[in-house]
Parts: C-alpha cells; structure tokens; sequence
C-alpha cells in the first residue's frame, strides 16, 4: 500500500508595485503622521532613531521598526529593480535551496497598475499596463515559466493621494474596471489570484471578488499585537477573526473573516521584511504539522518589489531549513500561488474553461464550451474605435452557461466598437479570454 505524500507548498507572493522612491524629508514627515514625533530631518538624526537613541517616551523600539535600514532600502528606479531581478531570477540564485521535487524558488509576481491619482509623491511608474508588461518581458527573457503573473489593486483613497490608505472598491470602480478592460484587450490575461491592496478586504471589494477571482491570498490572522499606531483599529486590513489554518477557506457572504458559502478561496499570508504581521519560524512550523495532519497545506508570505527581497527569502530560507529537520516527514514544495491552491483542493485533473464568442448583428452571445466559470458571468470589455475601453453586465440567457449584450442606443453602437472580450477565471482555476475584433 502507498503512503500518500504529505506536502507544504510555499508560496512567495509579491505586492508587484515597481520603483517607490521615499525622500529623508518625506521619511520624516512620515515620523510626525505615524508617532507625533516632529525632528529635524537630517542623516544623523535617522542613525539616532534606529538605533534608539533618542528619548522617545516609550515608543523608542516601535519607531526603530518602523524606519529600520531595511525598510528604507528602496528600489527607487527601475535599474535598481532589474539589478535585484538580475540576481534573483537566475536559476544559481533559485536553487541555493531546493524543495523536494528537485526545483528551485518561485516567485508570484501581483502586479497592479498606478492611476487615477492627483499627485505623485513617490514617483511611481503610472500607466495602464507599465508594471504588468515589465514583468511578463523580464519573466520571459530568464526563461521563468514556473513564476506567475497574478492581481493586486490598490483602491483609490478618497484624496487621490497614493501614500493614503484606502479599501473602497466603489470609490476607484472607473479605474478598476478600465485596468481590467485592457488586460483583456490589450494583454490578453484575466486574473485568477488575488492579493489585497493594504492587506484590506471590505464588503464592497469582498462581493466583487466573489464575482471574479477564486483564489485570495488575504488572510493574515496573527496573533501578535501590533506595535504600530497607524495599524490599529484593523486598519491595513483587519483578519482578527480569521482563520489560523494554512488551508484556507471559503469566506461568509456577510463576513469575510468567517468560513461560509461563498465561491472563492482565502488563504492565509503572512508577511516578511515589513514592521507587521511577520512570518515567525513558530507559523512555519504550524503549517508543516497542518501539512502533517491534512496531507498539505500552503505557507503562504508577501513582500514589495519596491525593497531589496534577497535578505527576506534568505530569512524564510533559513526558517524552512530549520523546520524540514523537525518535520522530515513532510516534503516541501516551492509553487505558484495559482499551482498550489489547484494542488491543495485538488482542481489539477479538472476541465479547463474554454468559452465561445460571437456577434449575430448586434447581438453578442458568449457560452461556456468547456469546463466551468467561477462567478455568475463572465467580464464584458468593449473598447470603441475612439479607444475608449468600457464595462458592463451580460444579461443571463442560460445561468452558468450563455450570456448575451446587445449593442444599440441603450447600450453602445455596434459601429462604434473595434474589439469585444469576454473574461472569465475557471471554476477550478486557470481563465479564458475570448475576443472579437469588429
């Protein structure tokens, strides 16, 4: 009789967000919005706080955290970006460790797009596309075809300002779904996993969600308090109610902290190099004995492409080595964030989508060919022959399995569309993207 495996696949997911470039006035003014601390920004004075020796009234060590050297080492431009993925995509730098399949590290690259905002205080790279087409060119030129291309959107905050936290999907919805249309149109992709902007999900962004992506790795239950002033009151994502299991599970309709009914899956994702919710070696050795226990399960971390990522995967190295002694029974597996949710729920022999497109007249009619759609309809993206790219709701001909829009003066002018898609994440994983150019 065969033992089946037991295996903790490790996910790395990047917040793929480009160049951030923080000046030392700008590090400053940051230390009188966080802590009410109000110094002279020089050089020294930054030296004194990180090595807290400036009188702080207790809130020396929390302040050393916050504005530690390696949380202000950015990528400031993209030749700092390329020089760090110079290193990191080559095969020597990814197998410094390898799992138990012979394979070396991979990466999960959420990449989100800069707009919509009044200012530009970090000199991100804005554009539709610019983050997302840099990475897929540089995934292609190492050969890097076990890494993915996943979503992570940052809502708008409501001064448009994108230093500002923000959680509402309602607020951004014409920058949202203009991002989407043009994946579609332009890239020809649809995401299926998810990372959340700021860690956050409300019940706006949880119900649509729901419609799109079945994968999220959001949860990020931790047991710790945290010792940061701008991060209480569940702000930047509040998962206090979550689940602790390195399993996932599916949310609530009314809560997403809470297992429920919905479609989707959550998955627990903790963070490295950043001043909350820290992957510790204690969580990695939890999710080997939930491995152990359940027959798998998936550790699951997150960092920004924005910093220097060698010193956190050199860490989470270091603390895997050190459990794979104690858990010798379990195997490792470095995956895709996509490519383990499949494995763990056991989607990988299921159908893939496949759907069909066509336009009779003015009638377009979309249908399931192949497989299963996740949500309740698949993504409509038009893009006029002004170039103007716009979203709406299919009406529903057959539930789960035809669609059709009509395209006349309630809607838009069949003569006035260059390009049709239709969009949709598989049931089991993996999407589809069916295109009519007019």
């Amino acid at each position: 009789m065969t033992i089946p495996e037991k295996i903790l696949h490790v996910v790395h997911c990047i917040d793929t967000e480009g160049p951030l470039n923080e000046t030392l006035t700008a590090t400053f003014e940051r230390l009188q919005s966080i802590f009410g601390i109000s110094l002279h920004p020089t050089v020294e004075n930054l030296k004194l706080l990180q090595s807290k020796s400036i009188e702080l009234g207790g809130k020396e060590e929390a302040v050393a955290a916050c504005f530690s050297p390696a949380l202000l080492r950015y990528n400031s431009n993209w030749s700092d970006i390329e020089n760090m993925l110079e290193e990191i995509l080559s095969a020597c730098y990814r197998r410094q460790l390898v799992d138990d399949f012979d394979n070396g590290w991979v990466f999960s690259w959420h990449c989100m797009d800069h707009m919509g905002y009044a200012e530009n205080p970090r000199h991100k790279d804005v554009g539709y596309g610019n983050i997302f087409r840099f990475y897929r060119s540089k995934l292609k030129e190492f050969g890097s075809m076990q890494d993915e291309i996943n979503w992570h959107f940052h809502p708008l905050s409501l001064t448009k300002n994108p230093i500002n936290a923000a959680t509402s999907y309602l607020n951004s919805y014409e920058v949202l779904t203009q991002i989407i249309c043009r994946r579609i149109l332009e890239d020809n992709w649809f995401p299926v996993v998810n990372r959340p902007g700021f860690h956050s999900e409300r019940p706006d962004s949880h119900s649509f969600l729901e419609q799109w992506i079945p994968f999220d790795y959001a949860n990020q239950f931790c047991e710790e308090a945290q010792d940061q002033p701008d991060f209480s009151l569940g702000r930047f994502g509040d998962w206090s109610r979550a689940s602790k299991s390195w399993r996932g599970y599916h949310p609530s309709h009314d809560d997403y902290q809470q297992e429920g009914n919905c479609r989707r899956i959550i998955f627990r994702c903790l963070n490295v190099g950043t001043r909350i919710r820290a992957l510790q070696q204690k969580h990695i050795n939890e999710a080997f004995l939930e491995a152990r226990n359940s027959g798998s399960a998936i550790l699951s971390f997150a960092n920004h492409d924005y910093r220097d990522m060698r010193p956190d995967i050199e860490l989470v190295r270091s603390m895997l080595s050190a459990s794979r002694k104690e858990f010798s029974d379990v195997k490792i597996k470095f995956s895709g964030a996509e490519a383990a949710a499949k494995s763990i729920l056991g989607f990988d022999s299921c159908a893939p989508l496949k759907l069909g497109i066509k336009l009779l007249e003015n009638r377009l009619i979309v249908e399931v060919i192949e497989g299963a759609i996740f949500g309740p309809q698949p993504y409509l993206a038009m893009k006029s022959r002004e170039g103007r790219f716009y979203h709406d709701n299919f009406d529903v001909l057959e539930p789960n399995r035809v669609w059709t829009y009509v395209l006349d003066s309630q809607t838009i002018d069949v003569g006035s569309i260059s390009k049709i898609g239709a969009a949709a994440a598989g049931r089991y994983g993996g999407s589809f993207i069916a295109v009519l150019n007019l």
